[in-house]
């Protein structure tokens, strides 16, 4: 009895083995049993990826290095190359180089052991980094070759005035005597502080030393002098005078003295307080932006502690006494475990994160004040070490155990937040290989990206308001994945990679960069790793691949598959004249369906049949070079080539085709597709006749 089985898509990507009896699940119907080096598309197909373009080798060939991204605006973006002591500086495929015709650097103080715990957060041209064995520090963009890495300081932005005196005065009325006693009935108080404006933004220096006299400003004519000595920088000085205890503002002036003559004190200006909390062995492990304030969280001595900076400043730490909306936030989250933070997101709320609990922190008004402060468990998961990625309004991390990938969003129902676990589906790949790093595209596709520990680079295919979710893992000959990273270039986000590879006998590191995904014909389709390319006039001879010495490589020349060839003396020779040719490690894609699950009339839906795939119909767009069969053991190929002259290649596919495969009866069902060569292909559907 013959039976079609059709697969509309496959945007549940790659399914479990534990997985592979639930055809009840309704993600099933959508999924694979291998999905490798293939994107799944949010629309359904199955896409090959690009392959990678070598960008420069590593500082250290022995040394592991961290991409981390720099985006300024859309249009102004880099990818910041951070090894053992060092900054390096990629963009477009190209390396910054300094004047001296070497890779522009910047030295850091970091160690290869700690740089996968850097944290970091933008805003501008500023980027800070945290670490706890580290002073916060901020790297500053100056220019193309000026870039500055500096500690941060959390200290008066201006030096406080000195020599600050007062003087008393009173002139007696005609007929008047005023005593002794009465002129100094009291001990008058004053403190100054230096002002200046800076990105318009108040900034103001601590309380100068205490200047006191004797004096009676309650008398007719009476007057205190206060003087100062003027500080470098200072555009203006404001005075306070003791009221009840309390220095309370009297005025304003660019001068170096003001004169009290009684002058109210309002009381609800104060001097602001500065306390040296961060910095100086006291080292944050978490950043983020949140309400126009810096955030800091979870140094060692106080590892549940959140600082907010004062309102629309970068390192502002100040409080007043009575404290203002806008003074710094100061909080420690309450909890049964010493759990430090390790991670501030900014969702509609800001999100706490440690190792054991997800917090969400809120106040009892917008935006956060200092006396409006709560923190809320919304889970008890934890988040391992690796930065979350924020997609739209859902932040993702990887779980502090078990190395599962988890979704966290806002729920209105509960009025927080709740956790899932993305993975699930494709718990597979995280056995025992826990995530490095992430990334995550936004365009042309929505896909988060994890370096793994055992060197794979997974991908999901992520938009949760259409409920797609589909992984799908990429391997690379000769290669491991240590570090992944994207920036907007162009009309895509471009993946970034630091790749260990062995080259020649020897382990090498090298930054590569994921080419764009969109070709407009089959000459253009990129589809080679660590590559180069040439296009220029026709040539026979491609040189100065020394990065790939001692590889075998593929070749792709003006859309013609050449032999594989091994790169001798950085060379490869071509055996047609060719003008535009991509060269690098060979792609190797494979694709598998499902168990067949079939509706029988003995209610079996198959299980417990042998099965026969007669004949396979695949749909397929932008496709070329496709081997099909029931298992990868047994592959022919689908014959493509029409009435194209001998010597060209043929022209891509758009269009169904049809095979037949080997006869292989079995238990499973499955169709495997193969893409070995150089060429694209996007599987939009498949189709076959199942002999049961």
């Amino acid at each position: 009895m013959g039976i079609k089985k059709v697969q509309a898509g496959f945007s549940s990507g790659e399914l479990s083995p534990s997985m592979l009896g639930r055809f009840d699940d309704g993600k099933y119907a959508q999924g694979l049993a291998k999905c490798r080096n293939f994107i799944i598309r949010p629309q359904g197909p199955a896409e090959l990826r690009p392959g990678t373009r070598f960008v420069r080798q590593a500082k250290f060939n022995d040394k592991a290095c961290r991409l981390i991204p720099f985006t300024f605006t859309i249009d102004q973006t880099m990818v910041l190359e951070f090894g053992a002591g060092y900054i390096r500086f990629h963009t477009m495929g190209q390396t910054l180089m300094g004047s001296n015709g070497q890779p522009y650097e910047v030295a850091t103080p970091y160690a290869e052991a700690d740089l996968f715990e850097l944290h970091y957060a933008q805003s501008m041209d500023v980027m800070t980094i945290v670490h706890e064995n580290y002073p916060p520090k901020e790297l500053r963009r100056y220019g193309a070759t000026d870039w500055r890495l500096t500690d941060i300081s959390f200290a008066s932005p201006i030096s406080a005035p000195t020599n600050v005196a007062v003087s008393y005065s009173v002139v007696a009325a005609d007929g008047v005597t005023i005593k002794d006693e009465e002129k100094t009935r009291y001990t008058l108080k004053y403190k100054v502080t230096a002002v200046k404006d800076v990105d318009g933004v108040v900034r103001e220096s601590s309380a100068s030393a205490v200047a006191s006299c004797a004096g009676n400003l309650y008398l007719n004519n009476s007057l205190a002098t206060i003087t100062w000595s003027g500080v470098t920088g200072a555009q203006r000085y404001r005075v306070y005078k003791n009221k009840g205890g309390l220095y309370s503002y009297i005025g304003e002036t660019e001068e170096t003295s003001l004169q009290d003559d009684n002058l109210d004190a309002d009381s609800g200006i104060t001097p602001p307080r500065y306390d040296q909390v961060l910095g100086s062995g006291k080292n944050p492990s978490a950043v983020a932006y949140f309400e126009q304030r810096r955030c800091f969280a979870g140094t060692t001595q106080n590892p549940q502690t959140v600082w907010m900076t004062r309102s629309g400043t970068e390192s502002d730490l100040s409080y007043t006494i009575p404290s203002k909306a806008d003074n710094r936030i100061q909080f420690t989250i309450a909890a049964q475990e010493a759990s430090k933070i390790i991670h501030l997101i900014p969702l509609s709320q800001l999100v706490a994160l440690t190792n054991s609990t997800e917090y969400k922190i809120s106040g009892s008004g917008s935006p956060l004040a200092p006396d409006s402060i709560d923190a809320k468990v919304q889970a008890n998961i934890g988040s391992s070490m690796v930065q979350p990625v924020i997609v739209n309004s859902t932040m993702i991390y990887a779980a502090s155990r078990g190395n599962h990938i988890r979704e966290l969003g806002y729920n209105w129902q509960a009025s927080g937040f709740s956790t899932g676990d993305i993975s699930i589906r494709s718990e597979h790949f995280f056995e025992n290989n826990p995530v490095k790093d992430m990334a995550l595209s936004k365009s042309p596709d929505s896909i988060i990206w994890c370096a793994m520990a055992d060197g794979s680079l997974l991908g999901c295919t992520y938009l949760p308001e259409q409920n797609i979710c589909g992984w799908h893992k990429h391997e690379f000959a000769n290669g491991a994945v240590e570090s992944v990273v994207t920036v907007a270039e162009g009309q895509e986000d471009i993946v970034y990679l630091c790749m260990r590879r062995k080259i020649n006998g020897a382990t090498v590191r090298y930054v590569e960069r994921m080419h764009e995904r969109f070709c407009s014909s089959l000459e253009d389709a990129y589809h080679v790793d660590c590559g180069g390319v040439y296009e220029g006039a026709a040539t026979r001879e491609i040189s100065g691949m020394t990065w790939l010495e001692g590889q075998k490589v593929s070749i792709l020349a003006n859309g013609c598959v050449l032999p594989p060839q091994v790169v001798t003396s950085g060379k490869v020779k071509l055996s047609q004249p060719s003008t535009k040719v991509f060269v690098g490690l060979p792609i190797t894609a494979d694709f598998q369906t499902l168990p067949a699950a079939v509706q029988l009339n003995d209610g079996s839906y198959g299980i417990g049949h042998s099965k026969n795939v007669n004949d396979v119909y695949i749909r397929v767009v932008k496709a070329s070079g496709v081997f099909v069969g029931p298992d990868f053991n047994r592959l022919v190929e689908v014959k493509q080539r029409t009435n194209e002259p001998y010597g060209s290649p043929p022209k891509w596919m758009e269009k169904e085709i049809s095979v037949m495969p080997y006869c292989l009866w079995n238990d499973m069902g499955q169709i495997c597709i193969r893409q070995v060569d150089p060429l694209p292909l996007t599987i939009v559907s498949v189709a076959f006749d199942l002999a049961n």
